[in-house]
């Protein structure tokens, strides 16, 4: 199954007492490198965090985002730090017993104190345990994403193989006329010369040229290239392809070059020419398959 490396996904989720979101962005890389931003006090979850990418992607750069913000939807209310209001209750009296003079501190100054009021402490731990199941389901719907794209790049993909199959199945057809013009032009070269011709020594030379000519490897070999990439690219295998496409477009592009350097004539030249300008397109789609 191809899978494209370049995708989105944003996932929600409102709690009583908080609002959690993530968002994932991927593109293509040669490994998976994923880079993870937390808030402060939910940093004991970035192991888990990690664990859970590498469960769901093998390549590409990830960046995940999660935020959390705090709603009062549960009917929170504030608390008394009784501590605190001790401390600096004790002070006042210190001070109105030094300074007797000194005006009586009023309770909702006292409130007003920071660390006086405060807000009911959030509970990291279900929290946690509630970002990670948002995370994995987040990374879910990005997998969707990328097989989603990736059946577009297959579809793109299998039209070039295609193509490089029928200049095959075409050049193959063609080798022997391919041969034979090879020869004519020969012996009309000889007789514009008005050289004597040897008979002998045209059919060695004609041996020579199909020795040097003879491309029926690189063929065979290119038919064997586009079958397996043929076979990759509907596969239902969710394994990663992308670094065994890569390989055999370099081997596809080797043979072409090959076919080329080998031409006896300038169809067998745009032939060859052709082939390597499908393998670029094909290549550069490869580049961000997983």
């Amino acid at each position: 199954m191809i899978r494209s490396m370049t995708a989105y996904a944003r996932e929600e989720k409102k709690l009583e007492t908080a609002t959690l979101i993530w968002e994932l962005r991927t593109v293509n890389h040669r490994y998976l490198e994923p880079f993870i931003r937390l808030p402060e006090d939910f940093r004991l979850i970035e192991s888990d965090a990690r664990d859970a990418i590498k469960a769901h992607l093998q390549r590409g750069k990830l960046e995940a985002i999660f935020t959390i913000s705090t709603t009062d939807a549960g009917g929170r209310s504030l608390e008394v730090n009784a501590q605190n209001l001790k401390l600096l209750a004790d002070l006042c009296e210190t001070l109105q017993q030094s300074f007797p003079g000194l005006q009586q501190v009023s309770p909702l100054e006292l409130l007003k104190w920071p660390g006086i009021l405060e807000a009911p402490a959030t509970d990291v731990k279900a929290i946690s345990e509630a970002s990670l199941n948002l995370l994995h389901k987040a990374l879910e719907d990005l997998v969707v994403t990328r097989e989603r794209e990736g059946e577009k790049l297959r579809d793109a993909m299998l039209a070039h193989v295609a193509a490089m199959s029928s200049i095959v199945a075409s050049l193959r057809e063609r080798v022997r006329d391919i041969l034979q013009k090879v020869r004519e032009r020969l012996l009309a070269r000889f007789e514009e010369l008005q050289l004597q011709i040897d008979s002998d020594r045209v059919e060695q030379e004609m041996v020579m040229i199909t020795q040097k000519s003879d491309v029926e490897e690189e063929l065979k070999r290119l038919e064997t290239h586009l079958h397996e990439v043929d076979r990759i690219l509907t596969s239902k295998d969710k394994k990663p392809v992308g670094r065994r496409l890569d390989f055999l477009m370099q081997e596809l592009n080797r043979e072409a070059n090959t076919l080329c350097s080998k031409s006896m004539d300038s169809d067998t030249t745009k032939a060859g020419i052709d082939l390597k300008v499908y393998i670029e397109q094909i290549r550069e789609q490869v580049q961000n398959i997983e």
